[in-house]
């Protein structure tokens, strides 16, 4: 049975799945998009819920391309700044995901640096 290793991309505009065989060379590719939000101006958020459901379409989807073989790893890369709060009871995310390039924190910061130097 061939051996396989798994390659997770969540990224800002969606997520890429590859699955790699013995010799490091891709035998699958699976995409998901997710949306973006621009609640106003400034504003960039993600529904968590959507980033999620884009890891399990892509990794599905790239799974049923390699065909058969065991699943040895899996690395993972994402977004590292996007951040998201969770609700430990539940599980569920309590707000949308605030991502990297939203400015709403911009002000803060800088005053953060000023008084810092």
């Amino acid at each position: 049975m061939k051996q396989l290793i798994a390659a997770i991309d969540q990224g800002t505009t969606g997520t890429t799945v590859l699955f790699l065989d013995e010799s490091m060379q891709v035998c699958s590719r699976g995409y998901c998009e997710i949306p973006q939000h621009y609640p106003c101006p400034g504003l960039v958020e993600h529904d968590p819920e959507s980033i999620w459901r884009s890891v399990l379409t892509a990794f599905a989807s790239a799974r049923a391309q390699a065909g058969d073989g065991a699943l040895l790893a899996i690395g993972v890369t994402n977004q590292r700044e996007t951040v998201v709060l969770w609700d430990r009871t539940s599980g569920r995310a309590v707000a949308p995901a605030i991502v990297w390039q939203d400015r709403r924190t911009a002000e803060r910061c800088e005053s953060m640096r000023r008084a810092a130097s």
